[in-house]
C-alpha cells in the first residue's frame, strides 16, 4: 500500500513538473513559429506550434541589414569588456567584504553604503547627467561604466567567500602568503561555482540592456544589438522607398509579429549558446552564495 501511494506520488510530480516544462517552452516555441510563419496565418492567429506558410522574411529582414553585424559586434565588445570589469570590481570588493570587522576596520560602513546603493538610485535625469559631464556619450564607455559595481554579485560572492575555512586562509599565512597571493591562489579557484553564476548574470545583464543604448548612443552605429532590434519597424515609406521587385514583395509579405518575433530568437540564440556550460555551477553558487550570514 505505500510503495503504491509513493508511485502515486511520484507520477504527481512528473506530471506537475511537465506541466511546468510545457508552460514555460511553449510561448518560446510559439515565438519561433511565429517568426518563420507568413503574414496572413500569423495576424489571424492561426500559428501555435509549427509554422504556417514557412517563409523566412523575417530573418532576411534582419539579416541582410549590415547594421545588424555592426551592432552585433558592439554587444560582444560590450559583453567582453563589460563582464572583465564587472568581474575584477566584483572580486575585489567581495574579498575584503568578506572580512570580519576586526580584520577590516570600517567593514560595516561600507556594507551599510553597498545595501543602501542597492536599495535606492540617484534617478534617470542624475544618471544621464553624470555620463554627460564625463564626456562618455557615444562611446562603449557609458555601455559599461554605469554598471561597472554589480551589489547584487559583490554580496553573492561575499557570503560565498565567507563560506571558505578559515584554516585555509591560516595555512597560507603562515606560509608567507599575503592578500593577494591568498585570493588568486586559494579563493578564486576554490570559488568557481560563484564566479561562474556571477559571470552568467552579467553577461545576460549586458546582452539584453537595451534602454541605455537609445539614450545614450547618438549614432546608429554604435547600437548595442538589442536597442538595434528594439528600434526595427516595417513601415509604408520602407515599401515605397524600394524599387527592388524582390525586396517590395518581401516587405509586403512580412507584418511587424513577424519582425519582432525574429528579434526575439535572434537575442536568445548567444545565451542559449552560453548558458549550458555555465549551468553546471549555477544552481549551486546561488544556493551557496545566498544562505551564509
Amino acid at each position: 500500500m505505500i510503495r503504491g501511494s509513493s508511485r502515486a506520488v511520484d507520477w504527481t510530480i512528473y506530471l506537475i513538473l511537465s506541466l511546468i516544462a510545457f508552460f514555460s517552452i511553449a510561448p518560446i516555441l510559439n515565438t519561433l513559429a511565429i517568426s518563420f510563419s507568413g503574414k496572413i496565418p500569423a495576424m489571424a492567429g492561426q500559428v501555435f506550434f509549427w509554422p504556417v506558410e514557412f517563409n523566412l522574411s523575417a530573418y532576411e529582414s534582419i539579416m541582410r541589414d549590415r547594421n545588424f553585424f555592426i551592432s552585433f559586434g558592439v554587444s560582444i565588445e560590450r559583453v567582453l569588456l563589460g563582464g572583465a570589469i564587472n568581474f575584477v570590481i566584483t572580486v575585489l570588493m567581495a574579498y575584503p567584504l568578506s572580512r570580519t570587522a576586526k580584520l577590516f576596520p570600517g567593514r560595516n560602513v561600507y556594507m551599510w553604503f553597498v545595501i543602501f546603493c542597492m536599495l535606492f538610485n540617484g534617478g534617470l535625469i542624475p544618471w544621464y547627467m553624470t555620463i554627460y559631464s564625463l564626456g562618455l556619450l557615444d562611446s562603449i564607455w557609458a555601455l559599461v561604466l554605469p554598471t561597472a559595481v554589480p551589489v547584487f554579485n559583490v554580496i553573492l560572492l561575499m557570503n560565498f567567500f565567507k563560506g571558505i575555512p578559515k584554516e585555509l586562509e591560516e595555512a597560507a599565512n603562515m606560509d608567507g602568503a599575503g592578500p593577494w597571493k591568498t585570493l588568486s591562489v586559494i579563493f578564486v579557484p576554490i570559488s568557481l561555482p560563484a564566479l561562474a553564476t556571477v559571470t552568467l548574470f552579467s553577461i545576460v545583464g549586458h546582452w539584453n540592456a537595451f534602454f541605455d543604448g537609445m539614450i545614450l548612443m547618438q549614432h546608429k552605429e554604435h547600437w548595442p544589438l538589442q536597442t538595434y532590434i528594439q528600434q526595427l519597424i516595417i513601415s509604408v515609406n520602407s515599401i515605397m522607398n524600394t524599387t527592388d521587385p524582390e525586396e517590395i514583395k518581401r516587405l509586403t509579405n512580412m507584418s511587424s509579429q513577424l519582425l519582432n518575433s525574429a528579434k526575439v530568437m535572434v537575442s536568445m540564440v548567444p545565451i542559449l549558446l552560453i548558458y549550458p556550460f555555465l549551468q553546471k555551477y549555477f544552481v549551486s553558487g546561488i544556493v551557496l552564495g545566498a544562505v551564509k550570514e
